[in-house]
């Protein structure tokens, strides 16, 4: 009965009792979804005479009034609350403090959620919510949960003589997680863990959570990389299924395989790639051929060969759609035995590809193409480094082929950039790391003419693979899978023009037609200046995202009409796609459904995003990690974003991000503007804006937030 159920030691038992007690009374309504009934009735039809159970299900009853799941028809006779009660559906935000914000598809206007009414809902859920009726501002309630965003969380232990927790470590996730005795799995109080929800039944007790892993030390490298892809939703093993799939693949080159393509063994082919990488994804093949012209191929590992539909391995492949790297390792998206054996085109070995073979003249000017599987034997691995010594000096390996490649390259970029592409190349941080993974030094990478070389004939393989199949002159067009980036809006571009007036940039007025032109007269007019940094980064803010879809809208930011990802199916799912589509197409085959590879194309983007949160995650990480023995410097630094909680600045030396928190600014009360993305002074009119030259003390870096505070000195001329 009910005295034993108080007797039981927090919480577990009691739990499962009443959360098994609620299931059999639900059911009971469902099961009479029309007949009110009071508690005696439930009581009754469950056989339970005991007057504390009786009054657990009153209490019970009145809950699930409050959850929404039963109405409260008439004094104490309850009905199921009727399913056609007007709900909405959207991803829900919860602040740390449990207020909530409703983001529903296509509605700019947040639906806000009281404290209390987001039931068992954590940040990012998929939720259905339903809304006050009586309410003078719209607000809603969660009643259920649609999808959970995501399966496991990240906590750090706590443990107590009678209670054990699990609290979070993403700042996002608002409530702490108990663990009852029998699910801790071996943790230990201060260890990481992995955490997956057994239950959570009563909004106002925690989740009920088990551990499914534990990491390890908050602290150790390996413990933190691996927490950052669960906290993503990403794996970083492959199952031995999976592993054994991948092992059964046949490693030899056929004589058939030959015969079905074009040998292109005997052309000079290289490859150029990072110093450090294991894959080789792509290979570019050159020869001038009798009128003077160049034939370039564009060579890329066939792994469609390899990876076949309906295949655990392709199941896996399309789940994780993308490689992850991370600061100091790389998660693939397939097992080792193909991204660094089989489907890397490596020096002196004979291996298959799909490639797009183009005849250019002198000038980079397009002349013919041909797409389709061919052989390739690659002569010589350059590194970027490497190549780029053979370009500026003008000697060694192939000097003549990278060299005319060069000027090809230059005289495609120089004609993009003519038709209004923009050139957004920004630098890249990089870290020194030691064996045990902490940060010795941060550098940064600038891209170079060897980098771009390969950039501009990877583009051109993209764009005409693009337009092969989807430019209506060429035939009717068919499902494609296309990269696009659609036009900024003219709101964003509104912003971008008031903050380039601040450095003196007049714009004109944006509209539909003329973003394009607009911002690439800026960018070509801040080329070289101070500032060109700054302003390129809020030029990409006020631009759309990349993503894939079925629907071409173009590539604004590359000015392409068509363009489609075709040069890396070693780490990108929709290449396989691309490449797949493309042979059925050159084979006569018939159109695909649209519906079909649009969803398969909303999972990438998905993956793709996450991926890059997780990867910033880890520069962030390491960042924080650097800057922890350099508590108490001074450094000088560029505003790089500004909010009503503060002014963040990336520091000049090392391109370390941190907050100068508005509570540390005690010579005044500061406001954002938004209008003119500003932080002004209430009494002084002292402003801070992007770009403002800061120097600034490190007062905190806490590495388990992922979070470097600064302290504002002075304004730098």
């Amino acid at each position: 009965g009910l005295t034993a159920c108080r007797a039981w030691p927090w919480p577990n038992k009691a739990k499962a009792f009443k959360k098994d007690l609620r299931k059999e009374i639900l059911s009971i309504f469902k099961s009479n979804p029309r007949k009110p009934l009071n508690h005696k009735q439930v009581s009754s039809t469950l056989g339970i005479k005991d007057g504390g159970i009786r009054g657990l299900i009153q209490a019970i009853l009145d809950e699930e009034v409050t959850t929404g799941k039963l109405i409260e028809e008439s004094r104490g006779k309850y009905l199921l609350a009727k399913v056609e009660q007007s709900t909405i559906e959207g991803t829900i935000q919860i602040t740390r403090f449990g207020r909530g914000f409703l983001i529903v598809d296509g509605n700019p206007n947040d639906i806000p959620i009281p404290k209390g009414e987001t039931g068992t809902a954590l940040w990012g859920d998929r939720v259905e919510v339903v809304m006050a009726s009586h309410a003078r501002k719209p607000k809603g309630r969660v009643v259920s949960i649609v999808k959970r965003a995501r399966k496991q969380y990240v906590g750090i232990m706590e443990m107590g003589r009678r209670t054990n927790f699990a609290i979070p470590t993403d700042q996002k996730i608002h409530i702490d997680f108990f663990i009852p005795e029998e699910n801790l799995n071996g943790a230990e109080q201060g260890q990481k863990v992995v955490i997956e929800i057994e239950s959570w039944d009563d909004a106002g007790d925690s989740p009920i959570g088990r551990i499914v892993e534990v990491l390890g030390q908050p602290g150790d490298n390996n413990v933190e990389m691996h927490a950052i892809l669960v906290e993503f939703g990403l794996p970083y093993a492959f199952d031995d299924e999976v592993l054994s799939d991948a092992d059964k693949i046949p490693k030899e080159i056929t004589q058939t395989d030959v015969k079905a393509r074009r040998d292109m063994r005997k052309v000079t082919t290289f490859t150029i790639d990072p110093a450090d990488a294991k894959d080789f994804d792509d290979a570019l093949s050159v020869q001038q051929i009798e009128d003077g012209n160049w034939e370039v191929g564009v060579h890329i590992a066939d792994v469609s060969h390899y990876l076949q539909p309906g295949t655990v391995l392709d199941d896996e492949a399309f789940e994780r759609a993308t490689s992850v790297y991370l600061v100091d390792r790389t998660i693939p998206m397939l097992p080792e035995v193909l991204s660094n054996e089989l489907c890397s085109l490596r020096p002196n070995e004979d291996k298959l590809c799909f490639s797009a073979v183009f005849e250019l003249d002198e000038n980079g000017v397009l002349k013919k193409e041909w797409f389709g599987r061919t052989v390739i034997h690659s002569d010589r691995r350059f590194s970027y480094e490497e190549a780029q010594d053979v370009i500026e000096s003008g000697k060694g390996d192939f000097d003549k082929e990278i060299l005319q490649l060069d000027k090809m390259a230059k005289q495609m970029r120089k004609a993009r950039f003519q038709k209004g592409g923009i050139d957004f190349n920004t630098e890249e941080v990089k870290f020194n790391l030691a064996e045990d993974g902490k940060p010795l030094g941060v550098y940064i990478k600038a891209m170079k003419d060897s980098n771009k070389l390969i950039e501009d004939f990877m583009l051109l393989a993209n764009t005409r693979v693009a337009s092969a199949v989807g430019n209506p002159k060429k035939g009717d067009p068919k499902t494609f899978v296309y990269r696009v980036h659609d036009k900024p809006d003219p709101e964003k571009l509104n912003s971008l023009r008031q903050f380039a007036l601040h450095f003196g940039y007049r714009m004109p007025a944006p509209t539909v037609n003329n973003a394009e032109k607009l911002i690439s007269d800026l960018l070509k007019e801040v080329q070289g200046k101070p500032e060109e940094d700054t302003i390129k980064v809020m030029a990409i803010r006020s631009m759309a995202k990349a993503e894939y879809s079925t629907n071409n809208l173009g590539h604004f930011g590359l000015a392409f009409d068509f363009y489609s990802h075709f040069t890396s199916p070693i780490r990108r799912y929709p290449d396989v796609m691309v490449h797949r589509l493309l042979q059925r197409y050159l084979d006569g085959g018939s159109s695909v459904s649209e519906e079909a590879y649009e969803s398969k194309c909303r999972h990438s983007s998905e993956r793709e995003k996450r991926a890059a949160e997780a990867e910033r995650a880890s520069i962030k990480y390491k960042q924080v990690e650097f800057l922890m023995s350099k508590v108490g410097e001074h450094f000088e630094g560029v505003v790089s974003g500004l909010t009503d909680h503060g002014i963040y600045v990336e520091l000049t030396e090392n391109k370390c991000e941190g907050r100068v928190s508005v509570e540390l600014l005690r010579d005044d009360f500061y406001r954002f503007d938004q209008e003119r993305y500003e932080l002004r002074g209430q009494k002084s009119g002292k402003t801070f804006q992007l770009g403002d030259k800061l120097e600034i003390k490190v007062v905190g870096a806490d590495l388990m937030k992922r979070q470097l505070d600064f302290e504002f000195i002075q304004k730098l001329s």
